[in-house]
């Protein structure tokens, strides 16, 4: 896509059943700002552009919109997505590059939940050994104050 269309107006592209940005937007769920992003680091190709220079996306470019706003929902990196989008449009790609970058993925989320446990134990820890009442003492503040890692949960004292 990406270059004018021979004397095109915007209505003409409607009818053709091409779409301008806000539609493509509203069809797939991606905000203008992000297609115009997805474009500019070659994640979308670039969008034909009627004669008065409006950017217009057929079915394919809105399809690929909405694959891309799923891989995010999932947490896929940008890197990972650019991948995937590769892969999903090549025919003759092998599942198992595609389940790799998936597997890579879950392991990364498994690490994160990990670590947010963690930092929910601490937390539930120090609330417990909070007094939360006019005392100016509080084992929260301190904890911060001392910079403990989320993985230790400090011993309270008396």
């Amino acid at each position: 896509m990406g270059k004018v269309m021979e004397s095109l107006e915007h209505a003409e592209a409607m009818s053709r059943g091409l779409m301008d940005i806000g539609r493509a937007a509203e069809a797939s769920g991606v905000s203008v700002k992000m297609i115009r992003h997805y474009e500019a680091i070659g994640l979308l190709p670039k969008a034909a552009r009627t004669a008065a220079n409006y950017r217009v996306y057929g079915p394919t470019a809105v399809h690929t919109l909405r694959f891309i706003r799923r891989a995010r929902a999932l947490g896929f990196p940008m890197n990972d997505i650019r991948e995937l989008v590769g892969l999903w449009q090549n025919r003759s790609r092998s599942s198992a590059a595609v389940k790799n970058i998936a597997g890579r993925h879950a392991e990364e989320l498994e690490r994160k939940i990990r670590e947010l446990e963690m930092m929910l134990k601490t937390l539930e820890h120090l609330m417990r050994h909070c007094h939360g009442d006019e005392r100016p003492a509080c084992p929260i503040l301190e904890d911060l104050q001392n910079g403990a890692s989320p993985a230790v949960v400090p011993r309270r004292r008396g």
